[in-house]
């Protein structure tokens, strides 16, 4: 199978695992800003935010190593039988007593939200692990259905604590704990025939070399946990857990978005890593990025087009404010995904350290601005510096890439892409109906002038394939 081929199949497989999740998100938030008070809500937020911060520093992103190291050795059952047992020996037990530790240091909430909060979150490190381990194995259509798996377990649990029984912030965590437990039990009764646990190839030296690989992900991560977490903490400080509420969601919108991001990173992430050793790499790498960058833009313009009628129809209650910070972070999210699609190169190349060091600038960039800015104007300190560190963040890897290998960026489709996004923008800003249908044409437009070569080339597969197929009946009758 060639390498696009797969890509395909790869990105379709976990497509369905990451769509599936964000549709329940979805159907769950107007049952989440309706029936959680303003100040549920914001906690919530907080909780879930916060485990991408608490899960590196106590595993130092370990299962990451799972993943790289597996990909190279899944044909060696020996291999692959001494990754798995050295990667659980190391995270489940460390993970345990940084939990119970934890429980003390949780301020402001009961004994019970303590011990919640430590079941979800060790639930997540269990299952964060076990996806790993079975995309290492290349089971992506397993690593997938886990997912819904515990989106389905969650729609249904939100809807009978949170909607029918009125439980508040109690019964989201039950939901999200048992939604959590039941996706790592899945995932390791799928992937039970595929290694042995063997305590005897435990190993310090082997530990370690997977932690040379990971332990630079781990300020990587609390970089983006930075990128990411330090607006909502910082708004909470200085404007209060209502306002954090507002910019949590003026997030959700955008974030459905990052279900594209995700699948085709995840997917883009396993190719690179592949090719790395092919001599045609370079073309390859350069052809990939500006055919993704032209895919996320329209993918983009689409999400942008649809805003008004997705706020009015998906957002509950007094968030009318949220409305206006959506078309900066539209941008804050574009920058993200291609930042990560150019990130793919650096870890297909094991440079964790150069991925750690871009995103800590970023990082620090985006916590200054907040910080300056948060008390002149409010809500959109957050947002503005979300955009900008992210611009930041892709302009730096793709200029840092070329140390390593030469990549060629299509710098005036970048250009033109932005450009026709500002445009859209501008005429989300104004709410009515007009605007919103100049929208439909400039996106229709930016498809066209885009990705009208793909889309010729997709839909010239797609006959080819179905004459095939017509002439396989044909000569059967």
């Amino acid at each position: 199978m060639s390498r696009e081929s797969n890509l395909i199949k790869n990105t379709a497989i976990l497509g369905i695992g990451t769509f599936f999740p964000k549709l329940v998100n979805i159907v769950t938030l107007p049952i989440l800003t309706g029936y959680l008070t303003k100040k549920e809500f914001g906690s919530y937020d907080l909780i879930i935010t916060l485990v991408s911060l608490f899960l590196p520093i106590v595993t130092l992103q370990i299962q990451s190593a799972a993943f790289r190291f597996l990909i190279e050795r899944r044909d060696n059952r020996d291999q692959v039988d001494s990754i798995i047992t050295n990667i659980l020996v190391f995270t489940l037990p460390i993970s345990v007593i940084s939990l119970v530790v934890l429980y003390f240091f949780i301020p402001g909430i009961s004994g019970i939200g303590r011990f919640l909060i430590c079941v979800y979150y060790f639930f997540d490190i269990s299952y964060v692990t076990f996806q790993q381990i079975t995309r290492g194995l290349s089971y992506n259509l397993i690593y997938s259905i886990s997912s819904i798996v515990i989106s389905t377990a969650n729609l249904i649990l939100i809807v009978l604590l949170v909607w029918k029984f009125k439980n508040g912030l109690y019964g989201v965590l039950i939901a999200m704990a048992v939604a959590y437990a039941l996706g790592s039990f899945y995932l390791a009764y799928k992937i039970k025939d595929k290694w042995s646990f063997r305590m005897e190839t435990v190993s310090k030296k082997y530990i370690g070399e997977m932690l040379n690989y990971s332990w630079p992900m781990v300020p990587n991560n609390l970089s983006g946990w930075v990128l990411r977490l330090s607006d909502r903490l910082i708004l909470t400080a200085f404007l209060g857990i209502e306002a954090n509420a507002m910019y949590a969601v003026a997030n959700k919108i955008p974030n459905i978005y990052s279900a594209v991001h995700v699948t085709l990173n995840n997917a883009w992430v396993e190719n690179a890593s592949i090719a790395s050793k092919d001599d045609d790499k370079s073309a390859y790498y350069s052809s990939m990025c500006d055919n993704y960058f032209r895919i996320l833009v329209a993918l983009m313009a689409g999400l942008m087009m649809c805003s008004p009628l997705l706020f009015r129809f998906l957002i509950k209650g007094d968030y009318d404010e949220a409305y206006y910070q959506m078309p900066v972070l539209y941008f804050g999210m574009l920058f993200l995904s291609m930042s990560s699609v150019v990130g793919g190169i650096y870890i297909a190349f094991k440079k964790t350290r150069s991925v750690g060091i871009t995103t800590i600038l970023a990082a620090v960039l985006n916590l200054v601005i907040d910080l300056i800015l948060v008390k002149k104007i409010g809500i959109w300190a957050a947002s503005l510096s979300t955009m900008i560190s992210y611009a930041v963040l892709f302009v730096y890897r793709m200029i840092g890439v070329q140390r390593f290998q030469k990549v060629k960026f299509n710098v005036p489709v970048l250009v033109l892409g932005v450009a026709f996004l500002t445009l859209m923008s501008v005429l989300n800003y104004q709410k009515n109906l007009i605007c919103d249908l100049i929208n439909v044409a400039v996106f229709c437009l930016t498809i066209f002038i885009l990705d009208r070569k793909m889309i010729k080339s997709i839909y010239m597969a797609i006959m080819k394939k179905f004459k095939r197929l017509t002439n396989k009946f044909s000569s059967g009758d």
